[in-house]
């Protein structure tokens, strides 16, 4: 089951926050169809907010139809959002591992290396690679 949290200097509202942390756990394949999301009462008890907080990123994971709710049963994943296999994704974060402790001994910091993947992905964008 996926552990949700939140950032509060990140100036993203903090529903948009476990959207996106959801989004992120189906496009890694962390969470996969029929898995259960953690409850209302779960996250709200893990990361002190408001319920209505919590029950308003699942409905909007629900109207985007990646999760369904069950009454009395819970939160559901729906559907996926992960592009290419387990495997590739394994050996994607490999390489992408290598290529952090490349940045990080070129004395980059997070930044650098965020604004660096940033601009080779648009310009791949552009070429039409990605």
């Amino acid at each position: 089951m996926i552990k949700l949290r939140l950032d509060p200097g990140s100036g993203v509202a903090t529903y948009l926050q476990l959207v996106h942390q959801v989004k992120h756990a189906l496009r890694l394949g962390v969470l996969m169809p029929g898995d259960r999301l953690p409850t209302i009462k779960e996250v709200v008890s893990d990361l002190a907010i408001n319920p209505n907080t919590v029950a308003k990123a699942y409905r909007e994971l629900e109207h985007e139809g990646l999760v369904v709710g069950r009454p009395g049963l819970g939160t559901f994943v729906q559907r996926s959002l992960g592009g290419g296999s387990t495997a590739d994704h394994i050996r994607f974060r490999r390489g992408l591992a290598r290529w952090v402790r490349d940045c990080r001994e070129a004395g980059l910091d997070q930044g650098d290396m965020e604004a660096l993947f940033a601009s080779v992905l648009a310009d791949s964008a552009q070429e039409g690679i990605a």
